[in-house]
């Protein structure tokens, strides 16, 4: 088995923490390249995307830190249009500053709980 990149074994340190803590709250998994930003709320007791949003349907351009805010609020409202108010943080492997954390901060102004 290859050794695993410094990214993985941090995503997957997350993931395994998110399903001791998280309980039956769903998941805001966030995604960022670069050239978009994207976040989705899964329900994975279901296994199904409760609400998603990303810079590909938002009017800001690019991948910065005005288009992580956009998306923070568009997924928040798409969330709280679909009666899930209390979520879980998944930032995947990625450092929680800069992009990833001003699309969380978004998010919670816009009405989510994490």
């Amino acid at each position: 088995m290859a050794k695993l990149s410094l990214f993985e074994r941090r995503r997957r340190r997350v993931r395994t923490a998110l399903r001791k803590r998280g309980g039956a709250r769903p998941r805001l998994s966030v995604h960022r390249s670069g050239r978009h930003i994207y976040a989705q709320v899964i329900d994975d007791a279901a296994g199904r995307t409760v609400a998603a949003a990303s810079t590909l349907g938002v009017s800001a351009s690019g991948a910065n830190i005005d288009a992580a805010v956009e998306v923070g609020r568009k997924i928040a409202e798409a969330a709280v249009a679909a009666g899930v108010t209390t979520v879980v943080f998944d930032r995947g492997g990625y450092l929680f500053h800069g992009r990833v954390k001003a699309l969380a901060d978004a998010a919670r102004a816009g009405g989510l709980e994490f």
